[in-house]
């Protein structure tokens, strides 16, 4: 048998190519059972390294966080109906202003619209949190504020794929891929990206693609936004219609035929090489996912806490419990979307604002119980928890009781491993409208992210078409202010 090459940090900045005395094609291709014999030795138990995967990659520097959770809230909740109060506002509600409108690029009259619902001051730290968020103004002693980002892009499509990927038209890899490709995985037989029930629409697969990436970084898809999460399963995980004998000769045979492609294919093809990774990868999850996805082992207080069997949090409640779970089980990254296939997503209160409260209850119970499960579990010392969406809303009111996309101003907040809890930095302007103090673009955002997973934003790079190309393209910068 063999000792796999590691690739070296210096050979990925110029595309996937292996260190050592030959490539990992070349390799296997002089193996006389090839990858059949590896996933198989491997599921049998064999210890010896030679039969196993080593699937992780060295940071660029000691991280502060080992893997990370986002919290998707697509549509963009109203900062200044969660997190950021405005006195100003509340004021001045119904009074005409002048506003740049993003929307239209044009100055115009518009109405201050003051929000319904009241804030107080909650922990230690007296961080602001209204009452839509009951549960989690719980930890707010956790949790770090950004208040001053804005981004690219004014409708859902452009702005999720700014979100995701750090461009809002071309097709680039999400940021999941780069950290399954920057990093790799904990657990050889569990992919390095999970994202659970993704919508379909405003920008759909390229939210979760490894697009020029090899494919083996592309985001595993756990649900989708159309139905409910207790369906939630893998396709073809089981493979019911074979037995174990009968489902390992498949494989063999599928990884002869891989094999003789091998001969044909020019040396060093990683996206081939991607192909039979997610192959192999496909193969070792038969074994593990399924128990992985069951919740039935969980206590039955445990699934109360998270909202499990209770109708208004059931769905968000079941997606955040297998967060927790995926992260134990050493997934890098993984995206809890709160989401639908809608031409208008869910927190896309252009009218009818009060519908904020229906998505605030929701989700504020199932993230409160995993900031709290996370925090008890120890978890949360190594992990870092994204909150956010792709912009905010407006301060003035659209449809009369609604607000606007908003991309000038709006609010984040992290947790966990490697951020200054309790803490807050950033403003938005005395109305809410546009960043003004320590103001943070996406790119900065995904800069400071890499940072705390260990990796260079301006490091990790994969070439294509003759460019080097990265998450933050020619910008970002880390935000040290918010760093622990």
């Amino acid at each position: 048998m063999y000792d796999e090459a590691i690739m070296t940090r210096a050979d990925r900045q110029s595309g996937p190519v292996f260190a050592g005395t030959c490539s990992r094609r070349e390799a296997f291709g002089r193996v006389a059972c090839g990858f059949g014999s590896l996933a198989l030795a491997s599921l049998a138990g064999e210890s010896a390294r030679a039969e196993r995967l080593d699937t992780t990659q060295p940071p660029h520097f000691t991280p502060r966080a080992k893997r990370m959770v986002f919290l998707f809230m697509q549509g963009g909740p109203s900062q200044i109906d969660t997190f950021e109060p405005k006195p100003r506002l509340d004021r001045d509600d119904g009074k005409p202003l002048p506003f740049l409108v993003a929307r239209t690029r044009q100055v115009s009259e518009e109405k201050l619209l003051a929000s319904p619902w009241q804030f107080r001051q909650y922990g230690q730290c007296g961080r602001w949190v209204s009452e839509l968020f009951p549960r989690m103004a719980q930890h707010v002693d956790d949790l770090c504020f950004l208040h001053g980002l804005h981004t690219e892009g004014v409708a859902h499509g452009p702005a999720t794929l700014m979100l995701h990927t750090g461009a809002t038209s071309v097709v680039r890899p999400s940021l999941g891929s780069w950290l399954s490709y920057g990093l790799g995985t904990e657990n050889s037989n569990f992919p390095a990206f999970v994202t659970l029930s993704p919508s379909a629409r405003m920008g759909g697969p390229r939210n979760y693609s490894a697009a020029f990436l090899p494919s083996s970084h592309q985001g595993t898809i756990v649900g989708r936004a159309e139905r409910p999460f207790r369906e939630a399963s893998i396709r073809h995980l089981s493979g019911d219609s074979l037995d174990d004998v009968a489902r390992r000769r498949q494989f063999g045979w599928v990884q002869a035929l891989n094999r003789q492609q091998l001969k044909q294919t020019p040396a060093h093809d990683a996206h081939f090489d991607g192909l039979i990774d997610a192959y192999e990868l496909a193969f070792r999850m038969q074994r593990d996912a399924p128990e992985l996805l069951d919740l039935s082992g969980e206590t039955a207080a445990t699934l109360a806490a998270y909202g499990v069997g209770t109708p208004e949090t059931d769905d968000y409640g079941r997606q955040c419990l297998m967060a927790r779970r995926m992260i134990e089980r050493g997934v890098r990254f993984v995206q809890v979307n709160y989401s639908d296939n809608s031409n208008n997503p869910r927190w896309d209160q252009h009218s009818h604002l009060e519908r904020h409260e229906t998505h605030a209850r929701a989700v504020d119970r199932p993230i409160a119980a995993l900031l709290a499960d996370m925090k008890a579990r120890g978890l949360l010392e190594d992990t870092l928890i994204w909150w956010g969406a792709e912009f905010g809303r407006t301060p003035f009111a659209q449809n009369r009781n609604g607000r606007d996309h908003n991309p000038k101003g709006f609010t984040a907040w992290l947790a966990g491993a490697g951020v200054k809890p309790g803490f807050a930095f950033g403003a938005t302007d005395e109305f809410g409208y546009e960043a003004v103090d320590g103001r943070v673009h996406m790119h900065d955002m995904h800069a400071t992210l890499l940072h705390l997973l260990g990796l260079d934003h301006t490091r990790l790079t994969y070439r294509y078409s003759g460019r080097d190309f990265r998450l933050t393209d020619v910008h970002g910068r880390v935000v040290k202010d918010i760093l622990s």
